[in-house]
């Protein structure tokens, strides 16, 4: 996983070089809405560093989408960080709107929660870049998925309506 090299927490045979520095530090980091606990397990990935804000799927489900995005700003934005970038995989859908992803689980946000995290997201001065990733679309055959991702993205990226 990328963020694991980031981290410097991967395989020791390509983060454990002399004189390397991760990239990112782990407490610098949220890892949002994830859901692969399982497949963790099942592979064997090491698990993720104590250090790392990790809001997971069951939590972010718990506090609710908005107070759980807002708890990741906060933390991405905290006195002595100058920034922060958004990476979404979009595996972190629910499999019933975006099947066009290599690696399926059951379960995940909705296209409007995923909408609503971007959305406060990237309404912070701090959010510096946004990357989606995972999207395979050889998988998706009619381009739905596709255009419903675009579709969060456009509304996620829609600059907000000025005050009356």
């Amino acid at each position: 996983m990328d963020l694991a090299f980031v981290t410097g927490h991967g395989p020791k045979l390509l983060t454990n070089l002399e004189g390397l520095e991760p990239i990112v530090r782990a407490e610098d980091v949220v890892a949002f809405a994830y859901r692969d606990h399982d497949d963790q397990k099942k592979y064997g990935s090491q698990p993720l560093p104590a250090e790392l804000k990790a809001i997971d799927l069951p939590a972010v489900r718990k506090l609710g989408i908005e107070v759980a995005a807002r708890e990741a700003v906060a933390h991405l934005t905290r006195p002595g960080l100058d920034g922060f970038f958004i990476h979404v995989d979009a595996d972190c859908l629910d499999d019933a709107v975006m099947p066009a992803v290599d690696s399926r689980l059951p379960g995940g946000l909705s296209l409007e929660e995923l909408a609503t995290a971007l959305q406060i997201a990237l309404k912070s001065s701090h959010a510096i870049g946004l990357e989606v990733a995972i999207y395979n679309p050889n998988l998706d055959e009619d381009g739905s998925a596709g255009r419903a991702l675009a579709g969060v993205l456009k509304e996620a990226l829609r600059p907000a309506a000025p005050s009356a």
